[in-house]
C-alpha cells in the first residue's frame, strides 16, 4: 500500500468519526459556537458581529451536515 493510500484510508476514518461526532453531540457543538461568538463579539465590541455570525452560521451548516451524513449511513 502506498503512503497516499494509507493516507486517504485514514482521512477517510477521521471523517466518519466526525460524522459520528456531529450526530451524537450536534447540539452541544451548537451551543459551544453560539457561547464561543458570544465571548469573541463582546470582546471585540461588536464591531465583527457581521462576520462572526457568518462565521458561525458556516460552522452550523458544516455541523448538521456532517449529522446528516452520519445519519444516512447508519
Amino acid at each position: 500500500m502506498s503512503f497516499m493510500d494509507s493516507l486517504k484510508g485514514k482521512i477517510g476514518v477521521s471523517k466518519d468519526k466526525a460524522a459520528d461526532l456531529a450526530k451524537q453531540h450536534g447540539d452541544k457543538i451548537q451551543q459551544g459556537l453560539d457561547k464561543a461568538a458570544k465571548t469573541v463579539d463582546s470582546k471585540t465590541g461588536g464591531k465583527y458581529s457581521n462576520q462572526i455570525n457568518s462565521g458561525v452560521g458556516k460552522a452550523k451548516d458544516a455541523v448538521k451536515g456532517y449529522g446528516d451524513k452520519g445519519r444516512d449511513a447508519t
